[in-house]
């Protein structure tokens, strides 16, 4: 998932960011040429021109405004449980299966009531999103992006800390975690998606001769339905997977996560509110297997839009195989499903940097991140100064309440994340091969707390070092520094993810050798930086072989797989004879 790591600004000001390397990276394709098309084929020429940048964050520092109106939100949002229905076509449903979202923190206290769509009711969904998706994709690019531009500057200011509020206590995070995730992330999608869109909408193919032929080319929807399948983790996301395929035309079915369902409710109200018409997007909660059974059964799903774990992406996957003759379409599958983010340090690095670095990456939304470090290969040389600064620094988190501002990081998501990170820690404490360094400790009496937690391994494949754990433990295996090249071949092989990953070192010769040692086991690849902190437009987002498809969210190329663009040739010059001029020689 992003994780954006940012220069916090004041709030206003609006730095203008990789806007000349992206335009410069599209440029290419600007090919525009004036030509007397037909109107239904002419491109949109009402897309203004127009620089964007990423969303500046918010400081929150004691006394500031954004501070005073976070906390009160965080008050509005804590002192209600709020009743969210299932949305088709603008109609609110309800079903006879209810459902709680509770704070992770403090699971006793329930923050919004909701309910599970059946398979009839996913029918309905579907039946709607068929029906409405051609009328919405003849909907003109310019009144679209409009919209979007609306949404983005409603979340931006009015709307902000209702998100930032909804995500801190729905989904456990800090005050910083949620203003990067569900404020700027967030925004960044909005603004960003429409802008390549804007951008991508003026390549026009090559008409060597425009008084004879024309050519040109349009973006449509797929017909049928997307359905996005959107994690607890990131709320941007949620917004990016149901959102970004609407932008292209497409028709939605939207199906949140259980444990986020009041932050996604939150951005499904502002898109209406911006003028995305009913029935484009159907916020439709329900059990999963439920749901991939329905939508994959209907011969007019287009698309999957998911972000998960593999299991449940691969039975997605084979449900499509088995479906395939009854499709009106090739569905598109796009998935990102995690990763075993791996920190490699050679005896070059900077020590301070590796430790900082580390426990931000390890730690931070106690490693519910797919890019948090999960895994760390250490040379002895290093081994006692980076120990000793990973344990000091540990100690020194504050985990707890997120309404309590000084908190580094609190609860991971649920009952069933706690039991199957604490596993691994026990594993941990029952292993001759792992010693744990600190941590250890966990107690779900009020929340899901678990300590941060480092250890040390003196196997490289065990399975604490090669299977996603998605929480906040950190394995360490130390290795001699004359076994340096050994240690590598294990990174790329040793799991079967390859999402992000981080080399740590001063010595240039290793880095250019360790970015080609390396080229297959991340889709984010970090010098000297932690393995989280892509932003939108800067490092688009996604790994390779286990860890997804890796359609690249955040970058330019990301809104063409939601397209079924259609080349058009026009003809000016009748066609009179059929034979060719060298048969009459």
């Amino acid at each position: 998932m992003l994780n954006l790591a940012r220069t916090t600004t004041q709030t206003g000001v609006k730095p203008k960011m990789a806007v000349t390397l992206i335009k410069s990276a599209l440029s290419q394709n600007n090919l525009m040429t004036k030509s007397r098309c037909i109107s239904s084929v002419v491109p949109d020429t009402n897309l203004k021109d127009f620089e964007t940048y990423n969303e500046p964050i918010l400081e929150y520092k004691k006394g500031s405004a954004e501070r005073k109106t976070l906390e009160e939100a965080l008050k509005r949002t804590a002192a209600t449980c709020e009743e969210i229905p299932i949305v088709i076509g603008g109609k609110e449903v309800r079903t006879d299966k209810v459902v709680h979202q509770v704070m992770p923190h403090n699971h006793q206290h329930k923050l919004a009531k909701f309910y599970y769509a059946d398979s009839k009711t996913i029918q309905s969904a579907i039946k709607t999103a068929v029906e409405t998706q051609p009328k919405w994709d003849r909907t003109p690019l310019s009144e679209r992006l409009k919209i979007w531009e609306k949404a983005a500057d409603l979340m931006a200011g009015k709307y902000r800390q209702e998100l930032n509020a909804a995500t801190m206590l729905g989904q456990a995070k800090t005050v910083i975690q949620a203003e990067i995730d569900s404020a700027a992330e967030l925004i960044d999608f909005i603004r960003l998606n429409a802008f390549f869109l804007k951008e991508c909408a003026k390549y026009q193919p090559i008409s060597e001769n425009i008084k004879v032929t024309k050519n040109s080319m349009r973006y449509r929807g797929i017909d049928g339905f997307i359905a996005a399948v959107s994690p607890f983790n990131f709320t941007a996301i949620g917004g990016n997977l149901a959102y970004t395929p609407a932008l292209m035309g497409n028709a939605v079915l939207w199906k949140p996560s259980d444990t986020a369902v009041l932050s996604n409710w939150r951005i499904f109200n502002i898109m209406r509110e911006a003028g995305v018409p009913d029935g484009v997007v159907n916020f439709v909660p329900a059990d999963g297997p439920v749901f991939g059974d329905t939508i994959t059964a209907s011969p007019h799903l287009a698309g999957i839009n998911f972000t998960g774990s593999v299991p449940t992406f691969n039975r997605l996957w084979k449900q499509v195989g088995s479906n395939i003759d009854k499709y009106v379409n090739f569905p598109r599958l796009i998935g990102e499903c995690g990763g075993k983010n791996f920190h490699f340090v050679h005896p070059s690095a900077d020590v301070e940097t590796v430790v900082a670095g580390t426990i931000r990456s390890a730690f931070e939304f106690c490693g519910q991140k797919c890019s948090a470090c999960s895994r760390m290969y250490v040379p002895e040389s290093l081994w006692p100064k980076i120990k000793d600064g990973l344990v000091a620094e540990a100690a020194k988190l504050k985990i707890g309440d997120v309404q309590d501002f000084s908190s580094f990081t609190s609860a991971v998501i649920d009952d069933k994340a706690f039991k199957r990170i604490t596993s691994y820690i026990e594993h941990a404490k029952n292993s001759p091969n792992l010693t744990i360094l600190a941590g250890g400790t966990y107690s779900d009496a009020k929340g899901y707390f678990v300590n941060p937690t480092i250890v040390q391994t003196t196997d490289p494949k065990d399975k604490i070092m090669t299977e996603e754990i998605f929480g906040p433990v950190l394995t360490v295996y130390v290795y001699k520094d004359a076994d340096l090249q050994k240690t590598m071949d294990l990174v790329p092989t040793s799991t079967q993810f390859a999402l992000t990953g981080a080399v740590f070192a001063q010595d240039e010769s290793f880095l250019k050798h360790a970015l080609e040692e390396f080229k297959m086991a991340a889709g984010n690849f970090y010098i000297n930086d932690k393995s989280t902190g892509s932003i939108v437009g800067q490092q688009p987002f996604g790994g390779g072989r286990m860890s997804g498809t890796n359609d690249k969210a955040g970058g330019p190329h990301y809104i063409l797989r939601w397209t079924s663009p259609q080349a058009i040739k026009e003809t000016f010059v009748p066609l009179r004879d059929i034979e060719y001029p060298y048969m009459k020689q």
